[in-house]
């Protein structure tokens, strides 16, 4: 099933048009609907398995010990690859358009807003495009941090609470601020 973005010139989201095929807002449709229903209410000490076993039907990759709120916003599972260990935090958005990889044991806190998408604003159609994000082996991503479309962050690198990531992280870093810039590294 395809994920691009539809031609903004032909289906006018200016004005009311859809972005994406028919097919692809009825599957997400139907997720979060399965989603209200059958993970934010679920009680913790089931819910932690039975809300990667959900996300797994909808064509999500989670590895094993994953840990994903009951809270977390995931738009699009089929585009989400979680490895081992790794957590989507209370209140993430994982905007995820376009491929989002969380790397083992990465943890994504409290609101962090994962972005994959933007517009061309040289576009008089103003044409959502996207880009995927990474996030490396180790890292973490703190409260009510952005990630923006086609960041990598690296392996053990931080992004400090409210930061603004729109380019990639080394390893072993530590970014702050707004636009986040590398305040230190880790030891």
């Amino acid at each position: 099933m395809s994920n691009a973005p539809l031609d903004a010139s032909r289906s006018k989201p200016v004005t009311g048009g859809p972005s994406f095929s028919l097919a692809n807002r009825l599957e997400r449709g139907v997720w979060r609907i399965v989603w209200f229903l059958f993970a934010r209410a679920v009680p913790p000490p089931v819910g932690k398995g039975w809300r990667r076993v959900l996300l797994r039907i909808f064509g999500a990759k989670i590895g094993a010990g994953a840990h994903i709120y009951a809270s977390a916003r995931v738009w699009l599972p089929r585009h989400l690859t979680m490895a081992s260990n790794a957590t989507l935090g209370p209140g993430v958005e994982c905007y995820n358009m376009a491929p989002v990889n969380i790397g083992e044991s990465a943890i994504i806190s409290q609101r962090a807003f994962l972005c994959t998408g933007s517009h061309d604003t040289r576009d008089p159609h103003f044409q959502l495009v996207t880009a995927p994000i990474s996030i490396g082996r180790g890292s973490w991503i703190a409260a009510e941090a952005y990630i923006g479309p086609g960041v990598t962050i690296g392996s053990n690198a931080v992004v400090a609470a409210r930061a603004c990531v729109v380019s990639d992280v080394p390893a072993g870093t530590i970014w702050g601020g707004n636009p986040a810039k590398q305040i230190g590294e880790r030891s």
